[in-house]
């Protein structure tokens, strides 16, 4: 780990810990560096990663809260916590209308992780996310998951043939080999960790 790379240890451990609040102490914007470091465990080392974040909110900087609501629901998530989870993308959104020019992936997190968990008191809200923010989808990652949370949707209130459709143009999205930017062909593909959802879009779309 460079000097320069300090807030961004994969691994936590006691000595890890020691040398970042050593570091921490001496540097200036402390804000950013908490946050940094706490996305960067944040699923490997929840638990490590909620202690930073609660570190983070007690400071006077808040330009990047939106984004530390979305690393806090990631620890959530690999804590199992989700309930926990959907409410701190919930609170990512609600910065996010706030602060309109500071985003985050909130917008696609919030209804897919309500989806995936079958939350459906929580998917009419899940719906209008989805619309709201239908414009910002860039690469094939965004619109398949956008797609695939409304096929979802509209297969559990029974619209057969617009969960078709949907799952149909989220199936699409995923065969997409190259994201179709110049110099990053391989930014924005879906991977294997969305296996599951891919299946349910099949039986969807069967």
């Amino acid at each position: 780990m460079s000097n320069e790379d300090w807030y961004r240890n994969k691994e936590w451990s006691k000595e890890v810990e020691a040398q970042f609040f050593a570091k921490l102490k001496r540097a200036r914007r402390k804000e950013q560096y908490l946050r940094i470091q706490a996305s960067t465990i944040a699923r490997n080392n929840p638990d490590a990663a909620l202690m930073l974040l609660e570190q983070y909110f007690s400071l006077d900087d808040d330009f990047d809260h939106a984004q530390a609501y979305c690393d806090m629901a990631s620890a959530f998530l690999a804590k199992g916590e989700v309930q926990k989870a959907v409410q701190s993308y919930g609170k990512a959104l609600e910065r996010e209308a706030e602060f309109p020019k500071l985003k985050t992936d909130a917008y696609i997190l919030y209804p897919l992780t309500i989806v995936e968990n079958k939350l459906s008191n929580l998917y009419q809200s899940a719906n209008e996310i989805l619309d709201a923010h239908q414009d910002r989808l860039m690469f094939p990652i965004d619109y398949f998951r956008w797609h695939a949370a409304k096929a979802i949707i509209a297969a559990h209130s029974g619209e057969e043939e617009l969960a078709s459709s949907h799952a149909t143009s989220a199936l699409e999205a995923a065969q997409i080999k190259q994201s179709g930017f110049r110099f990053h062909q391989n930014l924005g593909l879906v991977g294997k960790e969305f296996k599951g959802v891919v299946d349910e879009l099949r039986a969807i779309h069967a």
